[in-house]
């Protein structure tokens, strides 16, 4: 009898263990939605708390820093905070360069869109327009402009100064690569825009026969040009000649890579 008692405490052992084998664990995340998740995350800018944002409605472009839109049920004037683009409606300036391109870039991405503002702390300029940053979902406006190389860092008076040091880290990293505005030498500069300056350059060089950078198509169609000093220069056709490399840029043409 003892030994039947014992064989059946046995059994009922094993079958205990049996069952408190370790389920496997769930839940854990897959390496690929991981990196899926981080790949969508990383060109979006951090965006405030929704309490700092007000809904709004755009209903014109005026240039490429300048909007307006439908705020609380009244029209609103806003003027994008921390950047200057290039003239084009200066009722004493002349058209600048870049300028058309910015007001277009600014007309494709914003009009009629639905938009989020985070006005400044100094809401107002002294025309009256609200200063501000404003968003198209998770993007930057002010931010976009900056890395498209069609608006400088400009007008820097605390408070508004929130977003600066990534404003600055753009428009370095636009003048780097020499895009927009950044592939004109010397004409955005931290007090403005100097279109006179390079029609001087340009007409100085003109005038002292210095038409000697070479502007080549290539077979892909991509504007080179290329100077004096250059590895291919003397084998090179030109389609165009230019007095500077202001003027190449202007024209469409990126210096040669020798």
């Amino acid at each position: 009898m003892q030994r039947i008692l014992l064989l059946m405490a046995v059994l009922a052992m094993l079958i205990s263990a049996g069952c408190s084998t370790t389920a496997p664990p769930t839940n854990i995340p897959d390496s690929h939605s991981t990196q899926a998740s981080h790949n969508d995350n990383i060109n979006k800018d951090p965006k405030p708390a929704n309490a700092n944002l007000l809904s709004a409605d755009v209903l014109e472009v005026i240039d490429g820093d300048t909007l307006k839109v439908k705020l609380n049920n009244r029209v609103e004037t806003i003027r994008l905070l921390l950047i200057d683009t290039p003239e084009t409606k200066h009722p004493s300036k002349p058209v600048q360069p870049f300028g058309p391109e910015a007001s277009a870039y600014a007309k494709e991405i914003l009009s009629g869109k639905k938009v989020k503002i985070e006005p400044g702390i100094s809401e107002r300029d002294k025309y009256g327009r609200l200063l501000a940053y404003v968003w198209i979902e998770d993007k930057m406006v002010n931010k976009m402009l900056l890395k498209e190389g069609l608006a400088r860092v400009a007008y820097i008076f605390p408070p508004n100064t929130k977003y600066i040091d990534d404003f600055q880290q753009l428009q370095k990293e636009a003048q780097h690569k020499g895009v927009g505005i950044w592939s004109i030498e010397n004409y955005a500069q931290e007090d403005g825009f100097h279109h006179n300056r390079i029609k001087q350059e340009e007409t100085a060089s003109k005038e002292n026969g210095d038409c000697t950078i070479k502007g080549n198509i290539n077979s892909d169609g991509e504007k080179i040009y290329h100077t004096p000093d250059g590895a291919y220069y003397e084998v090179t056709k030109p389609e165009k000649m230019f007095c500077t490399e202001s003027e190449a840029k202007k024209a469409g043409f990126r210096p040669s890579q020798r």
